[in-house]
Order: structure tokens, then sequence, then C-alpha cells
């Protein structure tokens, strides 16, 4: 019995499983009809409804942050103002420069993939400050960050652009007669898509190898720069996936919040996966469990009437003490501390 207990506290995935369902136990004991699921106007509606959905965005985001964090051992802290970059093209596409449409005025299918296109591009720039011309992933990533939004300001010319159209509002609410939201499913199949190319493929295998170790990579003839620029370019694609849809939930371009405060949220979400921050082995299972962590303390704060201003100070204070339990440090001082009680517990009954 101890042995299977020590190889399920042992797994990587224990930890990040456990302090989702402490948060989850806490909303509980808060609200008893937390896990409650109700049917209202042919949709699902309850707690965990909207956890799920809320968190599809961030389960995107942090997918994309995974590979990047694996391979060059930083962060992309620009995916936030790319979603807002992704939203304003496709928007505007739509609207045809208008403030406001109530039909479209070019397809939607040209509109999403101008929008990825343009996050792709973004993703390109980050890549080829990265990898070819090694800079810090936190500082290249600043001059998106930074400049991102204004980007976006300038596409929608400093205005809010509505598409006041049904079919794009089904990208962030529902298909038709379908209980489920569309999020839902877009961001699984975002995670499944992700997970076959780096399972099925030598991908995976080359990001953790550059992560690991892009020097000896590149000696046993690994593109290591190439396979950087690339994880770069697949964050970026994923950030204008989530702002599209961020984008449909609220059927407009909203430069100045689409994706606010985001790219904090996803870098939060792989360290809370137990994902090493500074490159290497990753688990895209365990970034989707930390997005979903990250989206049930939101929800749990806001259920407590915290206001959003003073939302990131709670969450910090979490999110740390989450992370202290599951660092090395922590893990080591708990298992000293129980040799140290057997021992006692040894010499106390003369073993």
């Amino acid at each position: 019995m101890r042995y299977k207990i020590k190889i399920l506290t042992g797994h990587r995935l224990f930890m990040p499983f456990l302090c989702l369902a402490v948060v989850l136990l806490v909303n509980v004991l808060k609200t008893p009809a937390f896990f409650q699921i109700s049917m209202n106007n042919g949709v699902f509606y309850g707690y965990m409804v909207d956890i799920i959905n809320r968190g599809s965005e961030l389960v995107i985001l942090a997918i994309g942050m995974t590979l990047v964090t694996a391979a060059s051992g930083g962060q992309d802290i620009s995916v936030g103002a790319v979603m807002a970059v992704a939203a304003a093209f496709c928007c505007q596409i739509l609207s045809g420069g208008k403030v406001s449409t109530n039909t479209f005025e070019n397809p939607l299918l040209l509109a999403v993939l101008a929008a990825l296109a343009a996050a792709l591009l973004c993703g390109a720039f980050n890549g080829f400050l990265v990898a070819k011309l090694h800079i810090q992933p936190m500082v290249a990533t600043l001059i998106l960050f930074t400049a991102g939004r204004g980007i976006a300001q300038l596409i929608t010319k400093g205005q809010i652009t509505y598409i006041r159209v049904d079919t794009y509002k089904v990208l962030g609410g529902y298909i038709g007669k379908c209980p489920i939201p569309t999020p839902v499913f877009l961001s699984t199949a975002a995670v499944i898509l992700i997970a076959v190319v780096v399972k099925k493929t030598a991908l995976g295998l080359y990001i953790e190898s550059v992560g690991v170790n892009a020097s000896a990579s590149r000696l046993v003839g690994l593109n290591s720069s190439l396979i950087k620029f690339l994880t770069y370019v697949l964050c970026g694609i994923l950030a204008g996936f989530a702002g599209i849809i961020a984008s449909s939930r609220i059927y407009s371009a909203d430069a100045n919040n689409i994706g606010l405060y985001m790219e904090m949220d996803a870098i939060l979400a792989v360290a809370l996966g137990g994902n090493i921050l500074s490159g290497g082995k990753f688990s895209l299972i365990g970034s989707v469990i930390g997005a979903y962590t990250i989206q049930a303390l939101t929800t749990t704060l806001y259920a407590m009437n915290v206001s959003a201003d003073q939302l990131p100070v709670y969450k910090a204070v979490v999110v740390i003490t989450i992370v202290v339990l599951q660092s090395p440090v922590f893990r080591k001082f708990m298992g000293n501390h129980k040799l140290n009680v057997l021992r006692k517990r040894e010499e106390r009954h003369g073993y």
C-alpha cells in the first residue's frame, strides 16, 4: 500500500491535480451546489461549466507557453498583446473598416486566416529575436508586450470595432442547439492537435533536448535555433487563435482589454502544471490542469466578491503558496523531515 502511495505521490501530475482539487474543495465548502450543473434555455449552466468555458483561451495560451518555455528556458510575455492584434485584424476585415456592422463585409474565413497570419508574424518576430539574435526571451518579447496593443489600436483606429453578426458569435458562444460552449471544443481540439504533433513526431523530443542543452543538441545535429524559432511561431499562432475566440465572446475588438494580464496567467499555468521554467522536459496535460486551476481560482475570488483591482494580489498569494509546495527545495525538505521522523521512531523502539 505504501509503495502504491509513493508511486502515486511521486507522479509529476500528482501536485497539479492536488492543487486543482484543493481550489475546487474550497469552492464546495463555500458553495455546496458548486458541482451542480443545470440546463437553462437549452445550454448547460453551473460553476464548473463556467470554469471550463472561461478557461478555454487560457488553456490555448498555456500550451503555447509550455512549448516556448521548454525550448528556450524563457517565457513569451507578449501573448496577451498578440491576442489583441489578432482580434483587431479579424474584426477590422469583417467590418470593412466600419466601427460597427450587422453584416460581414468580407468572408469570415479570410478574416480568421489574416488574423492567424498576423499572429504568426508576431511569433516569428519574437522567435527571430530569441533564436537568431540570442536575446533573452523576456526582453525580446517585451517589445511586442509594450507595442502590441498600440498596433491593435492603430488597426482599429483607436475605436472598439463591433461585429454584430450571429455567425461570428458562434466561436465564443454556442453551435446551434449544442448545450456545450464552442470554446470548450476549440480548446480541446488545440490541445489534441499540439499533443499529437509533439508525441507522434520527433518535435517534442527535439524541444526537450534543446531546452536541456542547446549546445549539446547542436553537436548531435539538431538545428536548435530553428526549433526555438518554431516554438515561438506556434505560440504566436495559438495566441492569435485565443484572441479570435475572446473577440467572438464580446463580438468586438477591444484592444485595451482583450488578453489583458493573460500572459501572466499563462506563465503561472505552466508553473502550476509542474513544468520547469528553465526549460527541458514538459507536460502539456500539466499545463492544461494549471490553466483550469488558475481559472477556478479566479472564479472563486469573484464569488467571494473580490474586486477586479484586488484580484491579482489574492491570486499571487495563492499561486506563490502552490508553487512553493511544488518546488524541489520544499520536496527535499519534506523528504528529509520524513527520514528524520522514521529514524527517531526506530531509535525509540530500539530497532
